[in-house]
């Protein structure tokens, strides 16, 4: 079995596979300074409720966008899986051309979730990952990343608003009755909700016609929910775009 993890800035999504299949998948907070052991501590809480154990792994692959937390996994592969963790990095094959100024520099999950998309399209495609920024990922027919762009995410403009304008309260990511706001309350979620579907139609708008040809567009990322219902150019939505890849790219290097 595949242990994949993704660490993001404010959540981890973690899976266990057997063979393609995703058994169980997990969410829980990351917490930055978090040491190995207290990782290891909630993996192996998070999988006994479901009556696995760490010892069912036999490899694991995990993406950090968090450099000091990949080496915390470092260690709870060495003590705890017997060193079978794979840590995305440029070392480790995706099959996938990176066509941008500087390929280190492109976040792992961002191409985690290229590889995923490609291999479900197999055609062009452009990812719109809902994390703690909103990330647009696009891939040509041809398979290779091309490049995208990122957005402040939906949490962060939240906690901004609250913070930066004393009167106004932090909010609840949910839809309001209607769009003209008849509260403080609603109209806030009026411009969260309706602000950024205008948002990732313009953009995804925008991609597309640079592109130059017909693009799947796939949303992903823990924030998508609230939004992806009120976006036109969604053509589908995977809360496990990452673990997939993850997956893919870990099958990739089993030789």
């Amino acid at each position: 079995m595949l242990l994949a993890i993704d660490v993001g800035n404010s959540q981890t999504h973690l899976g266990m596979f057997r063979g393609d299949e995703l058994v169980e998948h997990w969410r829980f907070a990351t917490v930055r300074d978090a040491t190995a052991d207290e990782l290891a501590t909630v993996i192996a809480g998070l999988l006994a409720l479901r009556d696995l154990r760490m010892s069912d792994a036999d490899a694991a692959i995990v993406s950090s966008v968090v450099p000091q937390l990949a080496q915390e996994y470092e260690q709870v592969s060495l003590r705890y899986l017997d060193g079978t963790l794979g840590v995305m990095g440029p070392h480790l094959k995706t099959g996938m051309p990176i066509r941008i100024d500087n390929p280190r520099e492109l976040g792992t999950d961002r191409l985690v979730n290229a590889v995923a998309a490609y291999e479900r399209c197999r055609s062009a495609c452009v990812v719109v990952d809902f994390g703690t920024t909103i990330n647009y990922d696009v891939v040509s027919s041809q398979g290779e990343y091309l490049g995208g762009v990122i957005a402040a995410g939906v949490e962060i403009s939240l906690e901004a608003l609250s913070q930066r304008a004393a009167k106004l309260p932090k909010v609840h990511l949910e839809a309001p009755d209607s769009v003209i706001g008849k509260s403080t309350l609603g109209a806030i979620q009026s411009g969260v909700i309706y602000g950024f579907a205008g948002q990732v139609d313009g953009v995804v708008g925008r991609l597309r016609e640079e592109l130059g040809e017909e693009a799947t567009t796939i949303a992903t990322g823990g924030a998508a929910g609230a939004i992806v219902p009120f976006c036109d150019s969604i053509d589908e939505q995977d809360e496990l775009l990452t673990l997939t890849g993850l997956r893919l790219i870990w099958e990739k290097n089993r030789s």
